[in-house]
Parts: structure tokens; C-alpha cells; sequence
């Protein structure tokens, strides 16, 4: 997940929260979306756009590794675990991981806008 290192990192490097709008535009400032090219009315969802900061989209990455490592294969019965299995039968597992990193990046800006404390219950799956 988000260990004191990576939060260090991430507030270090945002700043004021108010710059974004919501959580997927400061998801995708750190390239953790996907690249789009649309030609003739087709639009064609290409790997993460990388844009942003490396070392940031690093971290996050690592992290939802390590949240998966801990959950995916476990029967849990909490929202975001179900929600985590469910989405790695359906894709590759390195596709998941950063559909999770989005995540853990956008509960990021909430909590840093909202200045409100972290809550499990209160985070969505």
C-alpha cells in the first residue's frame, strides 16, 4: 500500500491538492492512465501514458504489488478484496496491478484535499 516512504514522496511532490480537480486527474499526472489514439472513429486504449514522475508511478506501483501479494489469493471478504479478485479474472495481472495503483492514487488526493484522517470503511471499492 502507501507506507510512510511513499507518502513522504507523494505530498512532497503534490503540494497543494487544490491543483486538481478530483483524484483521476491527479492520477493521471502521475502516467497512470492509459494512452489513447483515436483515428476514423475508433478509439484504441494503448499501455499507461508514463507521463509525470517516475519515481512516484514507481512507488505506487510497488505498492499495489504488494497489496496484491497480500490479498489477491486470499479469501477475503472485504469490498476491496472482492473487487481485486474479480478484476484479475478478467485481466492480466500487471493490468491490475495499475488499475490498483490508480486507486491508491486517487484515495491519496481525496484524503490530501478533504484533510480528513484515513478510514478503510469510508474508502470505496
Amino acid at each position: 500500500g502507501v507506507g510512510p516512504m511513499t507518502a513522504t514522496a507523494l505530498l512532497a511532490a503534490m503540494g497543494d491538492p487544490g491543483v486538481f480537480r478530483n483524484g483521476r486527474e491527479y492520477a493521471a499526472s502521475l502516467g497512470l492512465v492509459p494512452r489513447q489514439h483515436s483515428t476514423g472513429g475508433k478509439d484504441r486504449l494503448l499501455g499507461i501514458s508514463k507521463r509525470g514522475d517516475r519515481y512516484l508511478r514507481c512507488l505506487l506501483i510497488h505498492g499495489a504489488r504488494v497489496v496484491m501479494s497480500r490479498t489477491a489469493w486470499k479469501e477475503k471478504a472485504d469490498q476491496r478484496s472482492r473487487w481485486l479478485q474479480e478484476l484479475l479474472q478478467r485481466r492480466h495481472r500487471n493490468v491490475a496491478t495499475v488499475a490498483l495503483a490508480n486507486r491508491m492514487a486517487r484515495t491519496v488526493w481525496s484524503i490530501l484535499a478533504s484533510g480528513k484522517p484515513y478510514e478503510e470503511s469510508h474508502v470505496p471499492a
